[in-house]
C-alpha cells in the first residue's frame, strides 16, 4: 500500500483523469468474502457491564440527530436541538449528542436553539440527496448553509459520474465544496448502497479523502441499503491506510438504518479494532440517526435503574 499512497504520490495523482483513474483502480482489491467475515465476527464480540455504560454514552455524544422530511418545520427543528442538548433531561449526567443535521433552510432555526451549547449544526447540501444539479446550485446550496451557521456540510457525490468513471469530475466538485464551506467541515455521502461493490466504496473513500474531506459518510439515509458493518470497515481501513500514508486522520460516519444501541457498539467495537481509540471520539467518528438516541437512552437507564423505560418514555423524534 505505501508503495501507492506516499504523500508525493498523492499530490500527482489528481493532476489528469487518466492518472486518476489509475491510481484508484490500482489500490488492492477488497476480499469481499474476507470483509463480510470480519465484519461478522467483530459484530459478535461482547463487553461487560461497566464497558457497555461507557460505550452507550460514547455512541450517545457521537449521534448527529437528524431531520430530513419534506415536512420539517422550524418547531420540529428546535424540539430536536433542545433533545440534542439534554438528550434524557431526568439526567443531568446524560451527554450530549454531536450534532443535529437539518436542510439548509432549517440551520438557522437549530442554530438559535443550541446557542452556545456545543452541540454542532450540520447541513446537508449539494442537492442532497441526488447530487443532481449543476456545481454552481451545489455550492450555493452549501453558501446558503454556511451563512446560516452551519458548522458541518455533509454533501452527496455525484454517484452518475463516479460509476461512470469520471473520477476527476468528482474530485473538482468536492474541492470546490470545500472550498466553500469555509471554516466549516465538510463530510463527503457516498450513498454506497449504489455503488455496487467494495472496491467502489474503498475508491470513493480515497477520492474524498485526497480531495480534502474531513469525514467520509456512508449513506443519505434515502436508498437501502444504508450503512451497514462491511461497508464501514472498507471505510474505516481506507482511513487507516490514508492516516499512515499521509498522517492526516479522516473522520467516519455510518448513516441510515442504525436504530439500535446493540449495533451501535457493533460499530465501536470495529473503530476500536480498525483504526484505535484514537477514533473513539465525536471529533472522528458519528452515527448519522434519527431512531437510535431512543434506544441509547433506553438501555442506558436500563443499566442505571435495572428495568427500561418504555420507548415513550423519551420524546420521538
Amino acid at each position: 500500500m505505501s508503495s501507492l499512497t506516499n504523500s508525493a504520490h498523492l499530490g500527482e495523482v489528481t493532476n489528469s483523469q487518466s492518472a486518476l483513474r489509475n491510481f484508484l483502480h490500482g489500490l488492492p482489491g477488497v476480499d469481499q468474502v474476507g470483509a463480510d467475515q470480519r465484519a461478522a465476527a467483530l459484530g459478535t464480540r461482547s463487553i461487560k457491564t461497566s464497558a457497555k455504560a461507557q460505550a452507550l454514552d460514547l455512541a450517545i455524544s457521537m449521534v448527529d440527530l437528524t431531520t430530513l422530511e419534506g415536512s420539517d418545520t422550524p418547531g420540529k427543528v428546535q424540539a430536536l436541538a433542545t433533545k440534542a442538548m439534554h438528550p434524557d433531561p431526568a439526567d443531568p449526567t446524560c451527554p450530549k449528542a454531536a450534532a443535529v443535521c437539518v436542510y439548509s433552510d432549517m440551520v438557522a432555526h437549530a442554530k438559535e436553539r443550541l446557542g452556545t451549547s456545543g452541540v454542532k449544526v450540520a447541513s446537508v447540501a449539494t442537492a442532497f440527496p441526488s447530487g443532481r444539479a449543476k456545481l454552481e446550485i451545489k455550492l450555493a446550496d452549501t453558501a446558503t448553509a454556511v451563512e446560516a451557521g452551519a458548522d458541518e456540510i455533509d454533501m452527496v457525490i455525484d454517484r452518475g459520474a463516479f460509476l461512470a468513471g469520471r473520477y476527476l469530475q468528482v474530485y473538482d466538485e468536492i474541492v470546490s465544496v470545500k472550498q466553500a464551506c469555509g471554516k466549516a467541515h465538510l463530510k463527503v455521502i457516498f450513498e454506497t448502497g449504489e455503488l455496487q461493490t467494495y472496491d467502489n466504496v474503498r475508491r470513493a473513500s480515497w477520492l474524498a479523502m485526497i480531495a480534502g474531506a474531513d469525514f467520509i459518510k456512508t449513506s443519505t439515509g434515502k436508498v437501502a441499503p444504508a450503512a451497514t458493518l462491511p461497508v464501514t470497515l472498507v471505510m474505516l481501513e481506507a482511513v487507516r491506510d490514508f492516516h499512515l500514508a499521509t498522517g492526516s486522520m479522516v473522520g467516519v460516519k455510518p448513516a441510515g438504518g442504525i436504530r439500535s444501541a446493540k449495533d451501535a457498539i457493533k460499530y465501536l467495537v470495529m473503530v476500536n479494532e480498525v483504526v484505535g481509540q484514537q477514533w473513539l471520539t465525536p471529533d472522528w467518528f458519528r452515527f448519522g440517526a434519527s431512531t437510535l438516541l431512543n434506544d441509547l437512552l433506553m438501555q442506558r437507564t436500563k443499566l442505571k435503574t435495572g428495568h427500561y423505560s418504555g420507548p415513550d418514555y423519551f420524546t420521538l423524534d
